[in-house]
């Protein structure tokens, strides 16, 4: 009787424990509730999503002797521009698209290219590797408990290494596809390093070598022999840039669509889904 009585105490214990996790997992997340669970990547989330852009206007509004600075310190200079570019970059201090722009315009748009794409493939190293100590396995664990990341997730991910390398060049494209943010996310979903870094690199060459080539023609405008060249001449390049990175953002944004064969799986941040690391 008493061994009855414990069996069927221990089994409406476990029926109540199933019934709580089904409710935990079915239970929506709020931001504060998805914050506090992220733990130290909630606040590397909210300094990504917002010191950016505060230290692009900062640094665009000091180009005017910044760029000159470093371009008066010869290949320094361009070192000094490489390091800061990557360290500012990887601790989300400045967004890739200002700094591009200063190398198009302190060093020209060849060297200020290179340079810049250096940069920020070195910000990339150092954002992946401080989210990825952040954030251990909290991200994975909220992707596993809502149904709907969790189909996205896989979706990304369903189709081996060269499908997610694929993928990860396409979400890095765009223009509006946040560096910061991407790399935290990218690395706290545990996205393999090979497959972060690649995809990075060449997802975002063009669009830095356009900015920079727009801080270049920018430069141009604002040198003391800007009348040799007109300036309908360069008005009518930095629009072309500009147009041109927004048709590679807008094929990206298809692409990427048909690639997960899912309608609405734009390449935004929320819905980065990369491959977790092998082990």
């Amino acid at each position: 009787m008493t061994q009855d009585i414990q069996a069927t105490t221990d089994e409406r214990d476990r029926e109540t424990d199933r019934q709580d996790s089904d409710a935990a997992v079915a239970a929506p997340l709020t931001f504060g509730g998805v914050f506090r669970r992220l733990g130290p990547a909630g606040v590397l989330a909210v300094i990504a999503a917002s010191l950016p852009a505060i230290g692009g206007f900062v640094l665009l509004g000091s180009i005017s002797w910044v760029a000159p600075w470093l371009r008066d310190h010869g290949d320094l200079g361009i070192a000094l521009y490489i390091a800061g570019f990557a360290v500012l970059a990887g601790l989300a201090i400045l967004p890739t698209y200002a700094q591009a722009f200063v190398g198009g315009w302190a060093f020209g748009l060849v060297t200020g290219s290179l340079a810049a794409i250096s940069g920020f493939f070195g910000g990339s190293i150092i954002g992946y590797f401080i989210a990825r100590r952040a954030s251990g396995v909290r991200a994975l664990d909220l992707i596993a408990e809502q149904p709907k990341w969790k189909a996205v997730y896989e979706a990304l991910l369903g189709g081996g290494f060269w499908k997610s390398l694929l993928i990860v060049t396409l979400l890095r494209i765009p223009p509006n596809s946040p560096f910061a943010m991407t790399n935290l996310v990218m690395a706290a979903t545990r996205v393999r390093p090979v497959i972060f870094f690649i995809g990075t690199l060449v997802g975002m060459a063009p669009r830095t070598a356009a900015v920079a080539y727009v801080g270049y023609l920018g430069q141009g405008l604002a040198s003391p022999d800007a009348k040799a060249r007109p300036l309908w001449l360069t008005i009518s390049g930095i629009v072309l840039a500009v147009v041109v990175i927004v048709i590679i953002g807008a094929v990206a944004n298809r692409a990427i669509t048909r690639v997960t064969g899912q309608q609405g799986l734009a390449p935004t941040p929320s819905d980065d889904g990369p491959e977790p690391a092998a082990g």
